[in-house]
């Protein structure tokens, strides 16, 4: 019976989960370093305090949180800033895509060639903002009514915010579709 290693199972699932955790781990620790530099590095700040705890119910490692919190108020800090994308996707889904990126063009035209081979393009600043309401701690919160997505427009929207999931510059994306209002987490 070849090819039915129990190990190499094993192997290729902890190789799966270890991926996952990993790109969940620098989204945080790239939102740690950059709101430790905003605060300075006082971590009663709100925000600060709630990428930590976020990072932290993630069951980030204390020593990855600590590092991304001294990576931020050095002073070789990386000059990393963020940016909102703005959209419309499928059926007319307002999204907003909040990125943390050190190159702000390259980010740009990334998000815009994602989009473009899906058929969708960027909006302008404000476009699809009008849709939330950005709470203190940065986290949109979609307006009501909240967008039916039923039928092949579910499946497209399921997908696009598989992709953007997976970018890796992109922390979170937010929609104001009926049971898709957070992801990237």
């Amino acid at each position: 019976m070849s090819g039915h290693s129990k190990w190499s199972q094993i192997k290729r699932q902890k190789g799966v989960t270890d991926a996952a955790r990993s790109r969940i781990f620098s989204r945080f620790a790239r939102l740690i370093t950059v709101e430790a530099k905003k605060a300075g590095g006082n971590l009663s700040s709100p925000a600060l305090s709630s990428a930590i705890e976020r990072a932290k119910a993630a069951n980030m490692p204390k020593d990855n949180i600590e590092r991304a919190v001294q990576k931020g108020t050095s002073k070789d800090a990386a000059a990393l800033e963020q940016t909102i994308y703005e959209f419309y996707g499928p059926g007319g889904v307002a999204i907003i895509a909040d990125a943390l990126t050190d190159n702000r063009n390259r980010t740009t035209a990334e998000i815009k060639h994602l989009l473009s081979k899906n058929g969708y393009e960027l909006g302008t600043p404000g476009s699809a903002l009008w849709a939330f309401t950005k709470s203190p701690a940065g986290v949109f919160t979609p307006n009501e009514p909240l967008m039916e997505v039923s039928g092949d427009d579910e499946t497209k929207l399921g997908e696009l915010l598989t992709l953007f999931d997976e970018h890796e510059d992109v922390q979170q994306v937010f929609t104001n579709g009926r049971g898709y209002e957070s992801t990237s987490e």
